[in-house]
């Protein structure tokens, strides 16, 4: 099963890929871990996405693109993936459509995380509150909400987008964690009975 976790930055989708990938062996490939990887690692990539990144803006799709498609070829998804923070956009979705498509695959299921910004910003003022001071440049409230703005603008029409595939199921993300995990395995239990889950 392929599926798309959605949620604006800091709603927990990261957490619940984690769990997924854990319970139902699909790997998560998270747009946000590779590129933060080859920033580490002080590639030529990883020098020219720091400064968009750290400015919370997005990264160009061709690179995207080209890193999800690399690492979508690998054995490990085989069975599908949980893309975590990619597609951002329409032009993304309809890329990642296309890349599936020439593999004979498909996007089965979407799941968004609906969660009140308000409690976003209020989690990350208290995060560096704990910690005396932001862990990371781009983890302030005046970043996330550039952040937010940014989601609203350019991912909030992909719901749209899934919603017209019939693919797009909304969980309630401001619930206890237990209590979204448990959401969303009804939720691909409920596709498995439309016969999603016949790839995994």
């Amino acid at each position: 099963m392929n599926l798309v976790m959605f949620g604006p930055p800091g709603s927990g989708k990261g957490t619940q890929a984690k769990r997924l990938q854990e319970q139902e062996g699909w790997p998560q490939l998270s747009t946000g871990d590779m590129l933060r990887a080859a920033i580490a690692a002080g590639t030529e990539l990883g020098k020219k996405c720091k400064s968009i990144m750290d400015a919370g803006e997005l990264v160009p799709d061709e690179v995207v693109i080209g890193i999800i498609s690399q690492r979508y070829d690998e054995p490990d998804c085989a069975h599908g993936a949980i893309f975590d923070g990619f597609p951002r956009t329409i032009p993304q979705a309809q890329a990642l459509d296309q890349m599936l498509k020439s593999r004979d695959k498909k996007i089965d299921l979407v799941i968004e995380l609906k969660v009140d910004d308000k409690v976003l910003i209020d989690r990350v003022k208290a995060r560096i509150a704990q910690s005396g001071g932001a862990v990371r440049a781009d983890d302030t409230p005046e970043t996330l909400q550039n952040r937010l703005n940014v989601y609203y603008q350019n991912t909030a029409p992909l719901l749209e987008y899934y919603q017209k595939q019939g693919k797009l199921v909304t969980v309630d993300g401001m619930a206890p964690i237990d209590a979204v995990t448990a959401a969303i395995a009804a939720v691909i239990e409920k596709a498995g009975h439309k016969g999603c889950l016949g790839i995994g």
